[in-house]
């Protein structure tokens, strides 16, 4: 499985409450498409949200994504990690 890290615009103000929650819906679903969500991090001044996912593909992650209402704007394979 490759890793990837995806990105969320326009959650300007998202609480802690939020992310928790946004992400316990990516949890809840994830296993359907064989991704496993390991981490999100959020920037509520920018609304920016990123995401990091190990996953068969690119699109398995955006799938789980839409379902679970919040689609991503970008979704990056990141093939090298140190």
């Amino acid at each position: 499985m490759s890793r990837y890290m995806d990105v969320h615009h326009g959650m300007a103000g998202i609480t802690a409450e939020q992310l928790k929650q946004a992400h316990q819906a990516d949890l809840a679903i994830e296993k359907e498409e064989g991704v496993h969500f390991e981490k999100a991090w959020a920037d509520p001044d920018s609304g920016t949200i990123y995401c990091l996912s190990e996953a068969p593909s690119a699109e398995a992650v955006q799938r789980i994504h839409e379902r679970a209402g919040h689609r991503a704007d970008e979704v990056h394979e990141v093939p090298l990690t140190a």
